[in-house]
């Protein structure tokens, strides 16, 4: 497994396996904590895995965590996403950074993305599984949307949004974030 630096986000990494193959498919690992520990993260500090299904289209983010945020590892693990990450920690080199990957079922590379970060993606195939490692357990009090299309992000999604959530709707612009959390 190789570990890359992601140059518009400070502290981002991608994790690339090396896939096994033969007329079976093909056998990879995923998580590596040796591999972690050498660029300087804590294997033991993920405590909570999930999952989501989505399909052709879908559009889910841009989200954080107030408070300490929060880190994960994102790995689209069947299909493939567009997945986008935005720095939004105030005193990071790389604030207001932004970097996009292709993710996929193919590949199994994992992304991480450091806390304090904004995440999104959309599903490019229908349908797309993508699971999160996070940090620490979640708290819906201290989930923080910003709108997908907001000029400042200015995120040229791939496909036309064929569905999201009423809060992912209805998030505010990025301008509108920001203030709130320097208030």
């Amino acid at each position: 497994m190789k570990a890359t630096e992601v140059p518009p986000i400070a502290g981002a990494y991608l994790f690339e396996p090396t896939p096994h193959a033969d007329e079976r498919g093909f056998f990879c690992r995923t998580f590596d904590a040796d591999v972690l520990r050498s660029v300087g993260l804590d294997p033991a500090a993920f405590v909570q895995d999930s999952v989501s299904r989505s399909v052709r289209g879908v559009l889910r983010g841009m989200h954080l965590r107030s408070g300490a945020g929060e880190a994960k590892l994102v790995r689209c693990s069947n299909g493939r996403i567009f997945d986008v990450v935005v720095d939004l920690r105030p005193h990071s080199p790389t604030y207001l950074g932004r970097a996009s990957f292709e993710l996929s079922g193919e590949t199994q590379a994992t992304l991480y993305v450091p806390a304090g970060c904004a995440h999104g993606f959309q599903s490019l195939t229908d349908p797309s599984d993508v699971s999160y490692r996070i940090d620490r357990p979640h708290d819906p009090a201290e989930d923080v949307t910003i709108a997908f299309d907001d000029p400042d992000l200015a995120i040229d999604w791939p496909l036309p949004v064929t569905s999201m959530s009423e809060r992912d709707r209805r998030a505010p612009s990025l301008a509108e974030v920001l203030k709130h959390r320097e208030g």
